[in-house]
């Protein structure tokens, strides 16, 4: 039988105690601490144990916290109503669908708030609300504080407001780099670094085992023959760039090299060069190039069909230089060809042979299959409802005019069976309540560290869970593999070491408290 927190402010029997947990919070309860916890090993939790402590400590206190989205925010709502023992008319959730004279009563009468950090932005520039009464800030997925989002200006106005202030942030992943992790740092008014990961002997216990699974497939003749075609006119067209000084051979340039480059161009022509015009052109036809080149690589035929209608629409001189030439017309004819056959990627019939594979050995299996563009998500559910008892559903972001009510509509039908399988867009990977699954689709290996242990944290939560990564030999399948694996491996080792030096190399590491202290 687990152990559960015993406080007067948490329902008897609800929250378990973990002792990674209750060192965590020991922490928090001395210091603005920047929590790093893998999806699915409980960092609300802590920030529940927290608000607990600062209650119980400062009754007059109120506290606020944050997350991106208002499902996310409804989501941290009911989890802290379901283990406080709190009159749940103190907690009050914020949003900008409410007029800010409602708004400023609020903030008055309630004294847990639950908001989006554009709501909070706004109110604090209007003067709607005063900060100086809250005694805890939680800021999940604190990986958003940087540039220009509201995190940074919000935690700013706090410690400059409150009488007795303390943050709490939390993120699954903070970045790859150095600079960012102490971007993120320095704009939350971060003192401290507590990381964990699955591998940590007092994470252990707690993790489910999750099989990682890499299935590779080649890239077909024809394809090959469309690819061939484009890295042709790419490769021309970085030998124009030669005469502006950019001499990267082309078989390594990268789509960041030349975001980099367009910039470069960007600049020089503010400060009044002309001729950068034209080499801007060029470097917009290499960007949409390389981004053809990738949706044939990783994703197939339809999806870059439909990147060829949005060129052919497209009035600027770089897309039309493009649809003028005269290879470039061979493989857009070649890729519509295609289409009529009804060509699909090769990964097609893999992940069609895996959701079939896994619904026979567990009929009640719930699985998640994950991809970068629009197009493949409608691709990948036309192919997979061909299969046995496969139900599955698109889900994707508002961008499309999907709706919040119409996601969350989307999340308890797969919860509830209607649908078994859920195909997702980024929007699956942060901000909305998902249920665990037994397996887990990469229809596409991503570079980013952060989304991929976002995307492998929907797995195995409950019971073992499978992830299975779909990959395209010989292609930017692999470059991004192989990214991913290096940053996320960098960013472990980069905040392990802010930890053991004093969690951001500027004192030396405290004694940590555990819950026997805090109760």
């Amino acid at each position: 039988m687990p152990d559960f927190v015993k406080h007067r402010l948490i329902k008897p029997d609800t929250l378990q105690s973990r002792l990674y947990q209750q060192q965590i919070l020991g922490r928090a309860v001395n210091e603005n601490v920047l929590v790093v916890l893998p999806t699915g090993l409980g960092k609300t939790p802590i920030a529940i144990m927290l608000t607990v402590f600062r209650l119980d400590k400062i009754p007059e206190g109120k506290i606020l916290v944050l997350a991106p989205t208002k499902p996310l925010t409804n989501q941290h709502s009911s989890s802290f109503k379901k283990f406080l023992n709190v009159d749940e008319g103190r907690f009050q959730v914020v949003t900008g669908e409410m007029k800010p004279a409602e708004r400023s009563g609020i903030y008055e009468k309630k004294d847990i708030i639950f908001a989006t950090p554009q709501t909070i932005r706004n109110d604090l520039e209007k003067g709607v609300v005063e900060l100086s009464d809250f005694s805890l800030l939680v800021v999940d997925e604190a990986h958003h504080a940087i540039g220009g989002y509201a995190y940074p200006y919000i935690a700013k106005k706090y410690v400059e407001q409150a009488k007795k202030p303390r943050i709490l942030a939390l993120s699954a992943s903070p970045g790859a780099s150095q600079e960012k992790i102490d971007e993120i740092c320095e704009n939350l008014g971060v003192e401290a670094v507590d990381i964990r990961t699955e591998k940590d002997a007092d994470v252990k216990p707690y993790v489910k085992q999750k099989d990682v699974v890499q299935i590779r497939v080649s890239l077909p003749p024809s394809f090959i023959s469309i690819k061939l075609l484009m890295e042709e006119v790419l490769k021309k067209k970085l030998g124009h760039l030669k005469k502006f000084g950019f001499t990267k051979p082309a078989r390594i340039v990268s789509k960041r090299d030349l975001l980099g480059l367009q910039a470069e161009f960007m600049s020089q022509v503010h400060s009044g060069s002309r001729s950068s015009f034209a080499a801007i052109s060029i470097v917009t036809q290499c960007i949409k190039l390389e981004h053809a080149i990738g949706l044939l690589e990783t994703h197939g035929i339809r999806p870059l069909v439909e990147y060829w209608k949005k060129l052919e629409k497209d009035k600027t001189k770089a897309g039309k230089v493009l649809r003028n030439d005269s290879k470039m017309k061979t493989a857009i004819k070649i890729t519509y060809d295609m289409a009529e056959k009804g060509s699909r990627h090769p990964k097609i019939s893999k992940l069609c042979s895996v959701v079939e594979a896994e619904l026979a050995k567990n009929p009640e299996a719930r699985i998640i299959i994950f991809a970068n563009y629009r197009t493949s998500v409608s691709d990948i559910v036309d192919s997979v409802s061909n299969v046995g008892s496969a139900k599955p559903v698109r889900f994707v972001g508002q961008k499309d005019g999907v709706t919040q009510k119409h996601q969350i509509e989307t999340i308890d039908k797969f919860r509830e069976g209607e649908h078994n399988i859920l195909v997702a867009t980024s929007v699956g990977e942060e901000g909305l309540d998902i249920p665990s699954a037994n397996l887990a689709v990469f229809y596409e290996p991503v570079p980013s560290p952060l989304r991929s242990i976002q995307r492998r944290g929907r797995v195995g939560r409950a019971d073992i869970g499978k992830v299975v990564m779909l990959i395209t030999e010989g292609t930017r399948d692999e470059g991004y593999l192989w990214t991913s694996h290096h940053k996320e491996k960098r960013m472990k080792g980069i905040l392990k070491g802010m930890k053991e030096s004093g969690e951001d190399g500027r004192g030396s590491e405290k004694t940590v408290p555990t819950i026997g202290d805090f109760v």
